[in-house]
């Protein structure tokens, strides 16, 4: 197959919109020219999404592969006539919706700029099956489980969900080469440098004892290739995923099939909580998957990405003292994500007084010592809404209000 590095070099005479360019804003030029613009917001409902598969030209196939819980239908786009088949799912989780809108911009790439070589090799050399939200139900309520309460991603052998089943289903049909299962990773991971988990894979275990069966090692393959092109442009900010063998999992089950199967975690990076610049990270993935080898790249191979941590929080506030005591210590936020009147909300919550070492958060406030009030009071409490962090005596200084 022609490299991605056809799509920006093979351009057609008549179209002048990428001349002038170096090869990285040649890169960067495509991914914000294909950027969805009626999406840009972390909320993603099937009924913005069925929107955007309404403007879709005809040529492109949208398949109704069944209906949900609630009887939403669930989709499927087929585009390309290569012999490698790829099967691709997102919001298997309805609250992560990232990767839906880099597989929708992936796709505005392949209609906006049909005239590009590299579009063309391609679509010539694959066949692309990509699911758009395999659990409506739960993208239009923003939870993880579908409408039963079921998590979809523990439903793989049992297959009690229609959701569930109308995967299992497809996949048997097209008998996919490499499938990739979409997700978001909460803001809570990181690695021991401090840096957060901006992108994390994981090729799935096909047993207990973890072996390196065909179908993992091409999966690690297909990661390597991805990874040489990202590094430099998320340098120590992308993880490996924990890869402990549960049959239940979707992704572990398709392994044992020997199809590999890549897990894909778009994470958080500072202040990106609509996650807008980890859709584009995604998009980059994905090209990369799809061919294109960018000029400066970094060998990395899988087994070098550092696990997941579980070591990060959307605030931490340093050395302050709390109640009676008067050791300083610091106080760790989240933001919980409410579903609203159809708007997202980030709710600050305080959900830990005390934290250990090794910790870090998106942002660090610093108490500079002081006695503090936490919503006016002198105790902390945990799970509790944070709404002010106040100094208790003067000259009185306001640290967080949460208007």
């Amino acid at each position: 197959m022609k490299s991605w590095f056809f799509l920006f070099t093979n351009v057609n005479k008549g179209n002048r919109t990428f001349e002038h360019l170096d090869h990285e804003q040649m890169i960067e030029h495509l991914i914000n020219s294909c950027a969805e613009s009626s999406i840009f917001e972390r909320y993603l409902p099937p009924d913005l999404v069925a929107n955007w598969l309404g403007k879709l030209p005809p040529e492109i196939a949208v398949l109704e592969l069944g209906r949900s819980v609630l009887d939403r239908p669930i989709y499927a786009i087929e585009i390309g006539s290569g012999p490698e088949k790829i099967l691709g799912w997102s919001q298997m989780h309805g609250n992560e919706p990232t990767t839906t809108m880099a597989v929708i911009d992936l796709l505005n790439l392949f209609i906006l700029h049909p005239e590009l070589d590299g579009v063309k090799d391609v679509l010539d050399s694959y066949r692309l099956h990509l699911i758009l939200q395999l659990n409506p139900d739960g993208a239009a309520a923003y939870t993880r489980e579908n409408a039963n309460e079921v998590d979809l991603n523990r439903d793989a052998e049992q297959r009690t969900q229609p959701e569930s089943q109308i995967l299992a289903d497809y996949f048997d049909r097209i008998q996919p080469d490499l499938c990739l299962n979409l997700h978001d990773q909460r803001s809570i991971y990181g690695f021991v440098n401090g840096k957060p988990a901006a992108l994390s894979f994981l090729a799935p275990a096909a047993d207990s004892d973890r072996t390196l069966t065909k179908a993992r090692k091409a999966a690690i393959k297909h990661i390597d290739r991805m990874l040489c092109g990202l590094a430099p442009v998320l340098p120590g900010m992308i993880g490996r995923y924990d890869d402990t063998f549960n049959p239940n999992c979707v992704g572990d089950r398709f392994q044992t099939l020997d199809c590999p199967t890549i897990l894909f975690e778009a994470g958080h990076m500072e202040g990106d909580y609509q996650r807008q610049r980890a859709r584009r990270h995604v998009l980059r993935a994905l090209l990369l998957l799809l061919g294109f080898k960018s000029e400066h790249h970094i060998p990395i191979h899988y087994h070098m990405l550092p696990e997941n941590l579980k070591n990060h929080h959307d605030i931490i506030f340093r050395n302050g003292k709390f109640g009676d005591l008067e050791i300083l210590q610091d106080l760790a936020v989240r933001y919980d994500e409410v579903l609203e009147q159809g708007r997202l909300s980030f709710v600050p919550v305080i959900s830990k007084l005390g934290v250990e070492k090794g910790q870090f958060g998106h942002k660090e406030v610093d108490l500079e010592g002081s006695v503090i009030l936490v919503n006016s009071c002198e105790n902390v409490f945990e799970t509790e809404k944070l709404l002010t962090i106040t100094e208790k005596y003067p000259p009185n200084r306001e640290f967080f209000a949460n208007m």
